[in-house]
């Protein structure tokens, strides 16, 4: 099947369960010209783990089709926080003082505003990132109302070959509790189950881009 192919597969698969799910194709490590067909079939939503991959991709796209929304879906050293403020829409990684520090005064220096979702390491894994659950409710609460940033939802990748629905329900009663509406969860062997939790984004990239 082809790239388009298997979007469109993606794509009808998700709105069988949500009319609401937004799709962020993973484009990391992916040729401009691939991409390319998706901007062609009209796709807006592109996620990135990396900040000079995304600056070297994507600044000429987005001259010709300004719509594109970028998601940084990767985590965000602190000293490559100004490059992402200037060309991501959404961060979806945003985990510590620091860093939320850092947008605060990019954001009072600028008429920009970008989309924020936390991450919150749902099953407290010392190789993952983000911040814990057990700190959630304070952290979002002081990025909203001592720093007044655009806190829209949470973010979070749950444990490798474990059943990740009780994790997607975790994070979507954790952001119940906070008041927000977006859930940012669910990658390409897992979206269905995210959906079914609540997601409103998901994040597929290798079941677009492989061949079947």
């Amino acid at each position: 099947m082809s790239v388009i192919d298997n979007y469109n597969y993606i794509i009808n698969s998700i709105q069988s369960f949500s009319k609401r799910t937004t799709l962020i194709v993973v484009t990391k490590n992916q040729n401009p010209d691939v991409v390319k067909l998706l901007i062609k079939n009209k796709h807006l939503h592109f996620g990135e783990n990396r900040v000079q991959e995304t600056l070297t991709k994507w600044q000429k796209l987005i001259s010709i089709s300004p719509e594109i929304k970028l998601h940084l879906i990767g985590k965000l050293q602190s000293n490559k926080a100004k490059e992402a403020f200037k060309i991501f829409n959404y961060i979806h990684t945003l985990d510590n003082e620091k860093l939320a520090k850092i947008f605060e005064r990019l954001e009072n220096n600028s008429s920009k505003k970008i989309k924020y979702f936390v991450q919150v390491n749902i099953a407290n894994e010392s190789q993952k990132n983000g911040i814990s659950p057990d700190q959630a409710n304070q952290f979002i609460k002081y990025c909203i109302n001592d720093l007044k940033l655009n806190i829209i939802g949470l973010m979070c990748i749950p444990p490798v070959e474990s059943n990740p629905n009780q994790y997607f329900k975790n994070l979507a009663e954790l952001a119940r509790a906070n008041n927000l509406s977006e859930l940012s969860m669910g990658m390409s062997n897992d979206y269905e189950i995210a959906i079914k939790n609540g997601a409103t984004f998901v994040r597929v990239g290798s079941k677009i881009f492989s061949e079947n």
